[in-house]
């Protein structure tokens, strides 16, 4: 995920963590030799075209929202047609009542014409206060969740580690995130909730307690699942 920091000088350009609390916690109940965070893209302001989200500061939202505004007048005032005029149509009041363009309802021509677009407003924005460079981490975090993305977590031995995923993917995808011998060799995920990992104390408390089921591959994986796979090799 490239996620681009707009008005909020301090942050700097490279790979960042994202800092789970669900991970934290997990690595104080789960002995392992080391903590594995998902990382992050933090790319520079003149990339922002190609970022997944944005996090900005206050003072730049005025800046951004009328510079989309700026270009759907354009395209209006150009004689847009048929779809792409009922598109803007719906964005325009969006951006005049000074909101962004990201969550409203669209098609899929609808949502073609707005992805040729790059528009700034129509990705996920989080909007930094005051103190958002010292809050990059939460910043960061607030923006994957935003984006769409949830973790799942794999814990014990040599490491407690936080895997990226998109929301609504499977078992089966889940475990090609780990590597595609697993996925190819799926045979079951062996699943607990996070909030049960939690409540028993850890991860061997929670089979004791028979908080572990067994999954498919068609498995909607849950943020925060505590995963293992079976697989052939």
């Amino acid at each position: 995920m490239k996620i681009c920091f707009l008005g909020i000088p301090g942050i700097n350009v490279g790979k960042h963590n994202v800092k789970d609390p669900r991970l934290d916690q997990a690595d104080k109940l789960v002995e392992a030799k080391k903590k594995i965070c998902v990382q992050v893209d933090v790319i520079p302001e003149s990339d922002q075209a190609d970022a997944d989200a944005l996090i900005i500061s206050a003072d730049t939202k005025p800046d951004v929202i009328l510079n989309d505004l700026e270009f759907v007048e354009t395209r209006l005032s150009r004689g847009a047609e048929g779809v792409e005029l009922g598109l803007l149509n719906k964005v325009k009041p969006r951006l005049d009542a000074e909101q962004f363009v990201f969550g409203v309802e669209t098609n899929p021509e609808e949502a073609a014409i707005l992805a040729s677009y790059r528009l700034s407003t129509a990705k996920p924005i989080v909007v930094g206060g005051a103190d958002a460079a010292e809050q990059s981490g939460t910043l960061i975090y607030q923006a994957y969740q935003l984006g769409g993305f949830i973790s799942f977590l794999t814990v014990g031995g040599k490491e407690n580690r936080a895997w990226q995923i998109r929301k609504g993917a499977s078992a089966w995808d889940a475990a090609g995130a780990i590597h595609t011998d697993i996925q190819k060799g799926f045979i079951r995920a062996e699943i607990i909730n996070f909030e049960d990992l939690v409540q028993a104390g850890g991860e061997t408390q929670a089979k004791r307690a028979g908080k572990m089921r067994l999954e498919t591959k068609e498995y909607v994986m849950l943020d925060g699942d505590i995963t293992n796979f079976r697989f052939n090799k």
